[in-house]
């Protein structure tokens, strides 16, 4: 049964040429685009940015020094995962890649190895930015919940009720109403709870006693 790979375009990046080549011959041979190989830090980040590689494969040349410096310009500007490249096991240099940004590291082997790497690598980086975005939804939503809780005096279940029944009569997801609300342009009154309210920017949004915030007799 043939597998189907996706199509990647891979950044290599290296301070010995030969090792390019080699990891060259390697990627290509899987059907991928190399799109770009380089030996020098200050290129390594412009190329990284004009060229949005799918995943950057950084050799360990002659000085562990110069990778990690091509490890760490590339995090720096790459919305890819960074693979360390190594000829052997060196668990000093993983541990400093690791804190540089590196996602995964792989040993020489087989094509048939470093396609499997990089297939678990993408997968791992696409669960992990999923995993990302998703809290980052979450932290939008409290702290919408935290500003509707504070101006209208209300407690967090009715605050998150607030913004669950405008999304549904505006159309708009949940996290896009909390984004406006941070933002400071929906649901909020021009003053805060108990005050005059004039020149509010809600448009018939509901209060939590069930009359409408924002508009005149």
């Amino acid at each position: 049964m043939t597998i189907e790979h996706q199509h990647l375009r891979v950044l290599i990046a290296n301070e010995r040429e030969d090792r390019i080549a080699l990891v060259t011959t390697l990627v290509s041979g899987l059907g991928h685009t190399v799109i770009a190989g380089s030996t020098q830090v200050v290129e390594v980040g412009a190329l990284t940015s004009s060229e949005h590689p799918d995943v950057a494969l950084v050799g360990l040349g002659t000085s562990s020094t110069h990778a990690l410096e091509l490890i760490e310009r590339i995090v720096r500007e790459a919305e890819c995962p960074v693979i360390a490249v190594l000829e052997g096991h060196d668990t000093a240099f993983v541990d400093e890649a690791a804190k540089r940004g590196v996602f995964a590291y792989i040993v020489d082997g087989s094509p048939d190895e470093l396609q499997s790497a990089l297939d678990i690598t993408l997968r791992r980086f696409a669960e992990y930015h999923n995993l990302q975005g998703a809290f980052g939804r979450r932290a939008q939503t409290e702290r919408a919940k935290g500003i509707l809780m504070e101006r209208y005096q209300v407690d967090e279940r009715q605050a998150f009720a607030m913004l669950r029944d405008h999304a549904r009569h505006s159309g708009q997801k949940l996290v896009h109403v909390a984004q406006a609300v941070l933002d400071g342009h929906l649901l909020l009154p021009a003053s805060p709870a108990g005050k005059p309210n004039h020149g509010s920017e809600v448009s018939g949004a509901a209060a939590p006693d069930g009359s409408t915030q924002g508009r005149g007799p």
